[in-house]
């Protein structure tokens, strides 16, 4: 029988989701679907790079998402063709 060890993949999801609540407080705005998938998906990149802490991964999300705005896709300018 495999024994994963769940406590570490809770504290591991626990990190990650204290992170980007962190940078929605710090921007203070309200969480929408989209806007938390591109987070969570940055964190889980920022983490598999060695970035373990919730503090470290919400300063790297702060910077590299400034704002809300920054979390916006321009999907015109995405699927032109040239």
């Amino acid at each position: 029988m495999i024994d994963f060890n769940l406590s570490l993949q809770t504290k591991d999801v626990n990190v990650l989701s204290e992170a980007v609540r962190t940078w929605y407080q710090h921007n203070r705005v309200t969480p929408t679907e989209r806007a938390t998938q591109l987070l969570c998906s940055a964190a889980m990149d920022l983490y598999r790079q060695g970035h373990r802490t919730p503090e470290e991964l919400a300063t790297l999300l702060i910077t590299r998402f400034d704002s809300p705005y920054s979390l916006k896709i321009n999907a015109t300018t995405s699927t032109a063709r040239h």
